[in-house]
């Protein structure tokens, strides 16, 4: 998760970073460019938000952006809503594994559940019911969870 001085927000739309290096630890510039549901998915807006200075080590992978969640299905995973969570673009996954998929445009985060030519997005909050991909819809994995970072609230 995250204490205040491991994280410090860039000011992309004027072009001035107000980052005040950590010393002694490794960090990242990672692009917040839009959100992501957490329940049903909502329409993905990828565009450049603001930029993040993160610690390196709050991530199992180096993610290549950030999304910030909004609802609650991830919430027994430890995902919040309001939680930036850091995603590594790739097209491919594995069963079991928490990614970032977009179903007909719209992006969604959710635990993968694949086998037999069957694709199943599941929540990890009992009160939201998972989400079975259907033959006509427009899917792909648009990356894979690498970790998060919570902002001070």
């Amino acid at each position: 998760r995250l204490r205040g001085e491991a994280i410090r927000s860039l000011n992309a739309a004027r072009g001035t970073q107000y980052n005040l290096p950590i010393p002694g630890l490794s960090q990242l510039v990672l692009p917040l460019v839009g959100r992501v549901a957490a329940g049903s998915p909502i329409l993905a807006q990828e565009h450049v938000e603001q930029s993040y200075c993160v610690e390196e080590s709050l991530f199992q992978h180096k993610p290549d952006y950030l999304l910030k969640v909004q609802g609650d299905s991830m919430s027994d995973d430890g995902i919040l809503d309001g939680d930036l969570v850091g995603v590594h673009r790739t097209p491919e996954a594995h069963d079991g594994q928490t990614v970032v998929a977009r179903i007909d445009g719209e992006l969604t985060i959710k635990r993968l559940q694949s086998a037999r030519r069957r694709i199943v997005l599941l929540p990890r909050n009992p009160a939201h019911a998972p989400i079975e991909v259907g033959p006509g819809q427009d899917f792909a994995i648009e990356g894979l969870y690498c970790g998060l970072v919570r902002p001070n609230r």
